[in-house]
């Protein structure tokens, strides 16, 4: 080690590294009396810290939890609950499943799958108005003897194939084909038509008010059922088992429950058609359910197992008290009448047919019906143009028909019923069994009793009833006809109508009278509705004097639903069917959506 010379600046040194040891001393001991000064000897204190700084703590955490409680509440308050994509909808319907083809679809159940499952040119909207679906547009020419509908554009089938104007001639040359037996075939008698790109022209004999409602029609595939002999259209799987449409929902599956056809449920089920022209649904899945009772349709829908259910004309008190259930009462753009087949034996006779009308109580009718409607007492409603009051049905007069029928000869048994040359005033009443047509009918033949008259009510199951209302298998028929938004009653009056060797039976009471015919005939190809309503003259005059049937009131398809079905149509409709008319639309699940 080197050593150091001097010695004056190391005593230094030494002298300041003894000092500083000596702070270093007196500062620990200086911190070790500051600790035990100030915390080991205030322990005992500590007591009243831990109160002080808890009541501190509390008031800080409710301070915090009541701020986040603000923030979530004014994030709620900002939030409303809102119908919303998705969901599987089961819907439930009164009928049997036999034919969805939609040129063959003639009950409850089928003609409901056929307008879910294909396009048509045009449709209805929420206001009973005519709208679009697979066509854009429609251009009627100065005469209103043509009409053409331009299709939109890049139509596809389900099966991915493009639909253009060639399916939708092939769709209207089978209705027209004699073979095919279409009951739409009467629409188009003497139509031509033919396509010009994906123009589609109709050329009609004479002018027609009514002809676009016709167009409301599913278009067949021509790519799948030109191959089909006309002879097996009716029977072809396709109906059944794999039909190919452009509506909302496609064919998916098919499932029958049970094997005796009196309680059987045929279940159908659909998914959305995502190249659907309207636009994709937003419901998930559609699933049909068809019950051959109305006791198993509401069972089901007391079980909760279904959305909606079309069928139930009176619902039982379980249904009206559950407040979770919505009766939709969407009244028709049609009649209930009680048709007298003229051709009967006694019902021949104007003088009694004028009587039954005089007999029936209508208010009262009305009244027991259980939902708000109007009366009917014409071939027209009374909200159209072509309803004319001065020729109205005779009103409700008890001692009036009485004494048509005593003046007439009828003379009262001592059973209470009439008679005249042996013969009796005695005769069927057939009505679909429906529990609303049960109790009107029940009424109309306790009115009849107090003229004499004996009324027997046949009620058909809903399976049998269409095939004795379309062969006339009745006496007399209690039901419902459309008459629809811009009417055409010329199927229900004209003597035309009814012709075995043809197939046309749509003239219920086989009415002929020639003035009524002619101005059927020229009623209808009237445009103006000012002159239409003067040419139909002549056959309500007709009507009201010839008494083939008599009115009774507006109908309604009852729709009852498991809460709300969001875009259900609520206004009157021409048809039940026509609740799908906005069915793309219908959403059934709700959720908080923040308001943008």
């Amino acid at each position: 080690m080197a050593e150091i010379k001097n010695k004056p600046l190391a005593k230094q040194i030494k002298k300041q590294l003894i000092e500083s040891q000596k702070q270093a001393i007196n500062a620990t001991s200086n911190a070790e009396s500051h600790i035990d000064k100030h915390l080991f000897r205030r322990f005992h204190k500590l007591r009243n810290v831990k109160r002080f700084l808890s009541f501190w703590i509390l008031t800080v955490g409710i301070i915090i939890l009541g701020l986040f409680w603000q923030i979530f509440a004014q994030f709620d308050y900002y939030q409303k609950l809102e119908p919303v994509p998705g969901g599987i909808y089961n819907e439930g319907l009164l009928g049997n499943f036999t034919n969805l083809n939609p040129i063959f679809a003639n009950n409850k159940v089928d003609s409901s799958l056929s307008r879910l499952i294909f396009g048509s040119l045009i449709t209805f909207d929420n206001n009973n108005k005519i709208s679009y679906e697979l066509a854009s547009s429609m251009k009627v020419n100065s005469t209103g003897t043509s009409y053409s509908l331009t299709l939109r554009p890049n139509l596809k089938w389900q099966d991915g194939k493009p639909l253009t104007a060639a399916d939708v001639l092939f769709t209207f040359r089978l209705i027209q084909n004699p073979d095919v037996n279409s009951p739409l075939r009467s629409y188009f008698d003497g139509v031509s038509f033919s396509a010009k790109g994906n123009v589609i022209t109709f050329n009609i004999p004479n002018p027609l008010a009514s002809f676009p409602d016709y167009l409301n029609v599913g278009i067949l595939p021509q790519h799948i059922l030109s191959t089909v002999p006309v002879s097996e259209l009716r029977s072809s799987n396709f109906n059944t088992q794999n039909p190919i449409g452009s509506g909302p929902f496609e064919f998916k599956s098919l499932a029958v429950k049970g094997s005796d056809p009196s309680n059987a449920e045929v279940q159908i089920n659909l998914a959305p058609y995502k190249n659907y022209a309207l636009g994709e649904p937003k419901l998930n899945a559609f699933i049909v359910h068809a019950y051959a009772s109305v006791n198993q349709l509401e069972k089901a829908l007391l079980s909760g197992s279904l959305n909606g259910a079309d069928g139930i004309s009176v619902p039982s008190s379980k249904i009206v008290k559950n407040k979770s259930f919505k009766e939709n009462s969407l009244i028709l753009t049609a009649g209930s009448y009680v048709f007298f087949r003229t051709s009967n034996s006694v019902l021949s006779n104007q003088k009694v047919r004028s009587a039954l009308e005089q007999a029936v109580n209508t208010n009262k009718i009305i009244s027991s019906i259980g939902y708000k409607t109007s009366e009917v007492v014409s071939p027209f409603l009374k909200n159209q143009v072509e309803y004319n009051p001065q020729y109205a049905q005779a009103q409700f007069n008890k001692d009036a028909a009485n004494t048509i029928l005593t003046q007439d000869g009828w003379i009262m048994g001592s059973n209470g019923i009439r008679s005249k040359n042996g013969q009796e005033l005695k005769f069927n009443l057939t009505i679909p069994n429906i529990e609303e047509y049960l109790n009107v009918a029940n009424l109309i033949k306790s009115d009849w009793a107090t003229i004499g008259a004996q009324a027997d009510i046949l009620a058909l199951d809903v399976q049998d009833f269409p095939s004795a209302l379309n062969y006339h298998q009745y006496d007399a028929v209690l039901y419902g006809i459309s008459i629809g938004a811009d009417p055409d009653v010329y199927a229900y009056w004209n003597s035309e109508m009814f012709n075995p060797a043809t197939s046309r039976w749509t003239n219920l009471s086989e009415y002929k009278n020639k003035d009524a015919d002619a101005s059927l005939s020229a009623g209808r190809t009237r445009l103006d509705p000012v002159l239409r309503r003067v040419k139909y003259a002549p056959f309500l005059a007709a009507w009201q004097a010839d008494v083939p049937a008599v009115g009774l009131y507006q109908p309604r398809d009852l729709y009852i639903t498991n809460g709300t079905v969001f875009g259900l149509t609520t206004s009157n409709i021409n048809s039940s069917v026509d609740r799908y008319n906005n069915v793309n639309n219908w959403e059934i699940v709700e959720a908080k959506v923040t308001e943008k």
